[in-house]
């Protein structure tokens, strides 16, 4: 059972890049200005102290591309998840707080791609002594 979703997230990951690599001069014009734009109207948001920091990396319709950096102790936001293909640049130990309590650790080894299904919300949480960096790929529900 590991072996088809490990195959499934070694090559989805690979793909988006792909993907998103080879994406038209003209969007990516666009995406720049739309950037620029949101720049000036709200300036970057500082990291708050003991909160993971959430860096966006791509966000459209279809997808959204994150690195996640959790220091030692920094927890981040309880929201359900999405499927989601995780892949550790720096791993480490996070310990995930769920709404009734339940308590449960997820080992995150450097490079090792894991394919996660939809949860409903917790609260993750670097329970380790370093950081760790996490590049997330998260599939959106299609609009209706």
């Amino acid at each position: 059972m590991k072996n088809p979703i490990r195959l499934i997230g070694s090559l989805l990951v690979p793909a988006l890049m792909l993907a998103f690599a080879t994406a038209t001069p003209a969007m990516k014009h666009e995406m720049a200005q739309d950037k620029a734009k949101e720049m000036k109207a709200a300036p970057a948001a500082k990291a708050e102290k003991g909160k993971a920091k959430v860096k966006v990396l791509f966000d459209n319709d279809k997808v959204r591309v994150q690195e996640v950096t959790f220091k030692p102790g920094d927890e981040g936001a309880s929201v359900a998840r999405p499927f989601r293909v995780i892949r550790p640049l720096k791993g480490g130990t996070i310990q995930r707080t769920w709404a009734d309590g339940k308590i449960d650790k997820v080992q995150f080894k450097t490079g090792e791609v894991k394919a996660l299904e939809p949860d409903k919300p917790f609260t993750p949480k670097n329970v380790g002594k370093s950081d760790i960096v996490l590049y997330v790929v998260q599939l959106k529900e299609p609009k209706k």
